[in-house]
């Protein structure tokens, strides 16, 4: 059983305050008794009571993180970045998973609020004037991702519409006389989809300021089926074709799908996905893509965050990061 810190004090012959300053590192002591106290401490397994040193302090040493699923490496990376930047203060993190289901978002906010985490980092379903007004009553600090809810929150993002106009531009550059953009079902208004609706006003934009009246787009919605819708598109037309896809995701399942119908992407077809996510490593033909920078995007979010646990921030910062395109075999 591990000791208290009035065990360790006893055993040393000193005062839990001493033992404190040694184990803190903090206050006048001398060296040779926290020399002592700290060999003390780790022959006898002593670690220190958090949910006690919360009582005192007011805090539970946690954040919450709510995002989608880990389903997406994009969100997996990001969770591991956001565990990494926690750690290095001392914090724990716990994560919960809304699935894209705005009610259970909800109650995965209350639900740490109720366990009285110190900080909560969001990717929200929902967005609003009126979902703003619940999480500013929530009375946590909030820093969201990804997907904006509303001005007046804090969030961290990246340049989602400019880095998609580049992108566009970059494959319209390279010849191709049709092009394809693939995204979720957008049409929902009752759903927070402003990343990818960002991405598609990007794409929409370079395809609207393209100089030659001779190019096609089109744009497929990630629905039933939309492998297929894909193939088609492909095939019906006599022009050298491309598709931008708004998640490496989409894109891999395209060339997955293409491969079995006999077409190699960069020969039959060009493709761009976005993200960046850590499986291209291991993909061939390499896929070109759009770097989501998402170890950058973790640790500002977490800064921010105590910077508003700590009260040195004023609560409606918004910190948008650059992005760029990454070469690849595939255009």
């Amino acid at each position: 059983m591990a000791i208290t810190a009035k065990e360790l004090a006893q055993m040393c012959g000193v005062s839990r305050m001493t033992v404190h300053r040694a184990l803190t590192d903090t206050g006048r002591i001398n060296p040779q008794t926290k020399e002592l106290i700290l060999a003390k401490a780790k022959e006898c397994g002593y670690r220190p009571d958090l949910l006690a040193r919360g009582l005192v302090k007011r805090q539970t040493f946690y954040i919450g993180v709510v995002v989608l699923d880990v389903n997406n490496r994009y969100f997996s990376q990001l969770l591991s970045a956001i565990g990494m930047e926690a750690r290095k203060q001392g914090y724990f993190v716990n994560i919960t998973l809304h699935e894209q289901n705005k009610d259970m978002e909800k109650e995965q906010l209350e639900r740490l609020v109720d366990y009285h985490v110190d900080g909560i980092i969001l990717s929200s379903v929902n967005y609003g004037e009126e979902y703003s007004r619940f999480l500013q009553n929530l009375d946590t600090p909030i820093v969201t991702i990804g997907n904006k809810i509303a001005e007046g929150i804090p969030f961290v993002s990246i340049h989602e519409k400019d880095a998609a106009r580049k992108a566009t531009e970059a494959i319209l550059g390279k010849g191709y006389g049709k092009i394809v953009f693939v995204c979720p079902p957008l049409e929902r208004t009752d759903e927070n989809t402003y990343v990818h609706r960002q991405r598609l006003d990007g794409f929409m934009e370079a395809v609207a300021a393209w100089e030659k009246d001779d190019v096609e787009s089109v744009v497929i919605r990630k629905t039933s089926g939309y492998m297929e819708r894909a193939y088609d598109e492909l095939n019906n037309t006599g022009k050298k074709s491309a598709f931008f896809c708004s998640g490496d995701i989409f894109a891999l399942d395209i060339m997955k799908y293409m491969s079995q119908k006999g077409k190699k992407a960069g020969e039959d077809y060009g493709i761009m996905g976005f993200d960046g996510i850590d499986i291209l490593d291991y993909v061939t033909p390499r896929l070109n893509t759009i770097y989501n920078p998402v170890e950058l995007v973790a640790k500002e979010a977490v800064k921010l965050l105590f910077q508003l646990m700590n009260g040195k921030a004023d609560g409606d910062e918004t910190i948008i990061l650059d992005c760029e395109l990454m070469d690849g075999e595939t255009l």
